[in-house]
């Protein structure tokens, strides 16, 4: 609720929450938008309104001369709801969406000037009716959260709810996720799944559907057009791949990074190629590699292996002045994966006084181990690959027992991997496991 001398500017106007409002500053500014709730977080003194641009902005109290109502909110939704179309003959692919979260499907909602979650077939197609045009579409939701709250448990839900519907004979599924964890979740999709019969791809918005900026249409579409037009069957992520609304890329599921907090951009493929280029609107697919899973090369049954709820492995940063109550922290987990520097390093060598706590860092790293933790080594470098042949402290850390030598796995995906082997396979199968590309997350050869 706002403070006492903002309910009182507002009573004065008669404005509500929803309405189109214009607010004069004492300076002469003046301000026009959608009335919106204060923050749970925002500062009680400050009124909110959604400006046409779709951006929010905060106004003091102390600046306001006064309100005026442009326009009463409207009492019912401006956009009218509709029964997704039938094609006679079921000649059109089917396509299910499973929704877990975040901006991909939403909108403004009319009345109250946020932005509202959208789960339904009918909801869909409203908001995006180009998609009626490539395939009968069914939508489900499973969770609806901020991607950084996502544990192991909701992987298995994400699991057993693509599992189903590849069992009802969907041609194709779309995860709709937030995108500051999607490259987690399609890595563990990936692992998951052995001889995937469909393509799955994971679509994700940087920016809402109340922004003109807004890319989560092209994203669908494009994701959409993807799976209805060609032979992939894989799990693969789609977004952005430029600043302009031109094209989308699809992208590997093993090998894909969040590179940027806010750009449309922001996922890109490290140490690989995308797969395709979408250009939406000439309805066009353009392959940039011939190496990716075809329908036809889809042999075996189907194997799903799910995620154990209570696996522990931690995620370590190489750093200079590394403690060992920081490695120490990690001791009794199944697994940890260190983050190293360079070609996969962490200091644990002395060659001064000011060095010596190092040698505590290695013995700290040596009773993890011991306590039957596996270890594994990645390179927060991102580009390249691990060899920790080349100097004394790789080969140190070699002969600890430390895993990933000549891998190239982004530090995410190790991660998720390491938690799926553990969940899945016997401590002493890991270790070939582990430098076995099983997903494509380790490359054949290191790309320029």
């Amino acid at each position: 609720m706002y403070a006492k001398e903002i309910i009182e500017v507002l009573k004065k106007a008669g404005a509500s929450e929803g309405d189109f409002i214009r607010v004069m500053l004492r300076d002469g500014c003046v301000r026009e938008g959608i009335l919106m709730p204060r923050s749970e977080f925002g500062n009680e003194k400050c009124l909110v309104i959604k400006l046409k641009n779709g951006y929010n902005i905060g106004i003091s109290a102390k600046k306001i001369k006064s309100v005026e109502v442009i326009e009463k909110r409207k009492k019912k939704d401006t956009i009218p709801q509709r029964k997704p179309s039938k094609t006679k003959g079921g000649k059109k692919p089917k396509v299910v969406i499973l929704h877990t979260g975040g901006t991909i499907a939403s909108r403004v909602d009319y009345e109250t000037g946020g932005v509202k979650a959208l789960f339904s077939p009918e909801e869909l197609l409203d908001l995006f009716p180009e998609m009626e045009k490539y395939a009968l579409i069914d939508s489900k939701l499973i969770a609806n959260a901020l991607s950084e709250n996502l544990r192991f448990g909701h992987y298995n839900k994400m699991i057993d709810a693509i599992e189903k519907e590849i069992k009802k004979g969907v041609d194709g599924i779309i995860l709709t996720h937030g995108t500051d964890t999607m490259a987690y979740t399609a890595a563990a999709i990936a692992f998951a799944f052995e001889n995937l019969p469909v393509p799955v791809i994971l679509v994700g918005a940087q920016r809402s559907s109340d922004r003109p900026s807004s890319d989560a249409a092209m994203n669908l579409i494009s994701a959409l057009q993807f799976i209805t037009t060609t032979d992939f069957c894989d799990v693969g992520i789609c977004m952005h791949a430029t600043t302009s609304d031109d094209y989308c890329h699809i992208l590997p599921a093993c090998k894909t990074r969040k590179m940027h907090t806010s750009a449309r951009y922001a996922f890109q493929a490290i140490n690989a190629k995308p797969y395709a280029k979408v250009w939406w609107k000439e309805e066009r697919v353009e392959f940039l590699q011939d190496d990716y899973v075809r329908k036809s090369d889809v042999k075996g049954k189907l194997v799903v292996r799910k995620f154990r709820e209570d696996i522990k492995v931690g995620l370590l940063k190489a750093h200079p002045h590394l403690m060992p109550e920081e490695v120490l922290a990690y001791q009794g987990f199944d697994g940890m994966v260190i983050e190293g520097t360079g070609l996969g390093h962490i200091g644990i060598e002395s060659f001064d006084e000011l060095s010596k706590e190092n040698e505590e860092v290695m013995k700290a790293l040596k009773k993890v181990i011991e306590s039957g933790t596996i270890v594994v080594m990645t390179s927060q470098c991102l580009y390249g690959r691990v060899n920790m042949n080349v100097y004394s402290t790789g080969r140190k850390l070699l002969k600890m027992g430390v895993l990933g030598n000549l891998t190239d796995m982004l530090p995410e995906v190790a991660f998720v991997k390491l938690a799926w082997l553990l969940s899945n396979f016997k401590k002493d199968e890991i270790p070939k496991l582990w430098h076995t590309n099983l997903r494509g997350e380790i490359s054949d050869r290191t790309l320029e």
